[in-house]
């Protein structure tokens, strides 16, 4: 029997993001959608209509050109996005430049409408001032002027609904501006008839409604500019970063000289000079000098670093009150503060499963308005009273207007953009949009132990002496033993007896004892370190410290004893101590109404003493790394949605198997890739952040889409006019084009409110 095997390479798939210009609604956001699908090599499309841009995942080889082709013809100009923090800066020029076109257009609008609705409306407000009108220049003139106005308005600044909507129309995918062009041109043609051949219409149908063609666009304009400046505001947060590069460096030549040059110039390995009060330019190490550098825009915290030879620089950040002499070790797009710009846009740009439900209905929905509005006329027309053409007329063009799907569009992405946003500066990077959703359905937050609730190093607790002993004479003896020894627990004494500022004493027959501890002379006396049973071995009691070994071994804490020439001396305790930051997060996530599990390969007495510790609800001790993912498992079966909270390496497969993987920032590369969010300072008080601010964000988001949907169910029937038989209630064009603007703007308004979000503070447990 002969075994087939096919060896056709797996096609390499890439991303791509196009920024796509003159997307208005929800209804252009589908049609770019089903366009860029059609085309050969196109995997998957995300269209977002608030960061007007593309992303598509599709095969090495397509040619990208070839789509921006493809969506120019569709009527919507694309371009490539290279570098994310050019990307950024063109389009806030790009919206700038759109806002004060919007402005000019606004204003030419509303100083030719004006004319029109006091011609044609100041009659029925005023009433003296419709005799007024009628006898100087008589009702025939005043529709001759009206007539000339309405239309420089309509070919000036309302010319832009036509260019794209009847295009967009006669193409079969009608949008917003196909709507407000039909109303428009409709109101305008009718009104034309009635002014230059009333014979052509039924008695007593001759009327004009110049001035809500005209009004229509003076206030959908208005929406549009008042919307666009909301708009301008939601990527305040990529803009700030932006900014926050610094755009020259100071280095240093072969010849010693320091030289200014620009930032692109700056290679890897280069030595620079940062003055107090400059931004660093790159990352980097310090070689020399000491500061403090507030470095709150990657952690989210105000408290500024000190830093000395040998410490990490991160571009971006401010250095304070010293000079510092650097080593860049990554420049360009490979620095962190370039790394989150990325992870921001990508972020903002991303579609959460909510948004399907928005795709679905909106993909339907202009056509649908048009299918109401053609019916509205019919109704009016057949069955309605007298003049009927002109109540079919007016109903149908509030039903055009009113139902623009702009808020449908703009309810999602425009809350993710300023969420995403706030949780960058508050030190929370969403590498993955979705994960705003899942994280707002997180039940259970599972957390590595090491390293994420604790400093992730052992550390020197407790030194209880015997009467008689003082604590720096024992601490260097022991010391000096336990720094001939590479153990994690002699590195913890070795670093105490360093910071109080010790001398270590000479060493001599150093012997480790297997099991046991280690022993050593030291400045003539045999000192012996080590476990109860070593001491025991050597006839020594140790019942003299059996209270206080009982409460440390209570608290998870490792106990050791040292005697001197066959004296016990001291005892002392190391433990992996937890984080200052741990029992307000661990208090803040039992506030938000969640269980709170630790997953960990330490033993289960370690285990447990830190959980009582911290009230974690769950511990699952004694675990490899695989096992963790099966912990994941059990976890998420037993209370649902799971967020699981790591650092190391051994960390990334039950990131990857959480529903979402949060990182700590200072841990290792591998578990940031595997996170769907990371937290850019070692703080897990991040944790409840993110989830109070997911909270917060999808809040806003059910706020915005019930406005848009219900917005939209409730008026279309009203402006059809269904109240009318009941109290004689229509809705008016011009009133419909005004509500239909607002909306928009109360979508946009309403997300922007989630940039003064500010975490629940939340203190520890007692």
């Amino acid at each position: 029997m002969t075994t087939t095997t096919d060896t056709t390479p797996t096609p390499a798939l890439t991303t791509i993001t196009l920024q796509v210009q003159g997307m208005t609604c929800a209804s252009c956001v589908g049609r770019v959608e089903r366009v860029l699908k059609k085309q050969p090599g196109v995997q998957a499309v995300s269209v977002n209509l608030a960061t007007e841009r593309a992303s598509i995942r599709l095969l090495a080889d397509t040619p990208v050109q070839a789509l921006v082709a493809a969506i120019d013809k569709a009527g919507y100009p694309a371009s490539p996005v290279v570098q994310e923090e050019q990307a950024a800066d063109a389009q806030a020029q790009r919206q700038a430049a759109e806002r004060a076109q919007l402005q000019r257009s606004l204003l030419w609008a509303l100083a030719l409408a004006l004319p029109v609705f006091v011609l044609e409306m100041g009659g029925h407000l005023w009433p003296a001032l419709h005799g007024r009108i009628d006898a100087q220049i008589g009702m025939r003139n005043s529709w001759l002027l009206q007539c000339v106005l309405t239309a420089a308005v309509l070919l000036g600044p309302g010319r832009h609904f036509y260019l794209l909507g009847v295009p967009a129309l006669l193409r079969g995918a009608p949008d917003m501006n196909s709507l407000v062009a039909l109303g428009t041109a409709a109101a305008f043609a009718y009104s034309a008839v009635a002014t230059f051949a009333p014979g052509l219409l039924p008695a007593g149908t001759v009327h004009v409604y110049f001035e809500a063609a005209a009004v229509i666009v003076a206030l959908i304009l208005l929406g549009r500019f008042m919307e666009a400046r909301a708009k301008g505001q939601t990527s305040q947060a990529i803009r700030r970063l932006v900014q926050l590069q610094a755009s020259s460096a100071r280095v240093q030549r072969p010849d010693g000289q320091w030289q200014e040059v620009d930032i692109a110039q700056v290679l890897t390995g280069d030595v620079l000079q940062v003055r107090p009060g400059e931004r660093i330019p790159v990352d980097g190490l310090v070689l020399e000098g000491e500061s403090f550098v507030d470095e709150s825009m990657v952690s989210g915290e105000p408290v500024p670093v000190a830093k000395q030879p040998g410490s990490e620089l991160v571009g971006g950040t401010v250095n304070q009150n010293g000079a510092l002499v650097l080593r860049a070790t990554q420049v360009g797009g490979d620095t962190l503060l370039a790394q989150i710009i990325r992870m921001v846009q990508q972020a903002q740009g991303a579609k959460l499963p909510i948004q399907a439900l928005v795709d679905r209905v909106t993909m339907w929905f202009v056509p649908a308005v048009m299918g109401v509005a053609a019916l509205t006329f019919l109704a009016w027309w057949l069955w309605g009273p007298q003049p009927s053409l002109n109540f079919a007329l007016v109903n149908a063009v509030a039903v055009l207007i009113i139902a623009c799907p702009c808020a449908m569009g703009l309810a999602t992405p425009t809350s993710i953009m300023v969420g995403t946003g706030r949780a960058a500066q508050l030190g929370v990077l969403l590498r993955k949009g979705q994960a705003l959703q899942q994280l707002h359905n997180t039940r259970v937050v599972a957390l590595d132990k090491t390293g994420t609730l604790t400093a992730g190093r052992p550390t020197l607790t407790d030194l209880e002496l015997a009467p008689g002993h003082s604590r720096a004479a024992v601490l260097a003896a022991v010391a000096a033993v336990e720094h001939q020894s590479e153990h994690p627990i002699a590195r913890a004494i070795v670093h105490a007896a360093q910071q109080d500022g010790l001398a270590l004493p000479e060493v001599q027959q150093f012997e480790a004892v297997t099991g046991m501890g280690a022993r050593a002379q030291v400045g003539g006396q045999r000192i012996e370190i080590g476990a109860d049973r070593f001491m025991q071995q050597l006839g020594l009691e140790v019942t003299a410290f059996a209270a206080v070994a009982q409460r440390l071994g209570q608290e998870g804490k490792t106990p050791l004893y040292a005697a001197i020439d066959g004296q016990l001396v001291a005892m002392l305790a190391v433990a992996d101590p937890i984080k200052p930051s741990t029992p307000a997060a661990i208090a803040a996530l039992h506030q938000l109404g969640l269980k709170v599990a630790m997953v960990t390969g330490d033993n289960r007495h370690t285990a447990q003493a830190v959980a009582r510790q911290l009230g974690i609800d769950e511990v699952v001790a004694e675990v490899l790394p695989g096992g963790k993912v099966q912990a994941v498992q059990r976890l998420q079966e037993r209370h649902g949605t799971l967020a699981y909270v790591g650092d190391g390496i051994n960390d990334a497969p039950a990131l990857a198997q959480a529903d979402v993987g949060i990182a700590i920032g200072t841990g290792t590369d591998i578990a940031i890739e595997a996170a769907d969010v990371v937290l850019m300072s070692g703080d897990l008080g991040g944790v409840p952040k993110a989830l109070a601010l997911s909270q917060a964000t999808m809040g806003n988001i059910r706020q915005n889409l019930f406005w848009a949907f219900a917005y939209n169910v409730a008026l279309i029937p009203l402006a059809a006019g269904v109240l009318y038989p009941v109290n004689g209630t229509l809705l008016s064009p011009m009133l419909a084009a005004g509500a239909m603007a607002l909306s928009s703007v109360f979508v946009v308004s309403n997300a922007l409110r989630l940039r003064r979000f500010a975490p629940p503070v939340v203190a520890a447990d007692n």
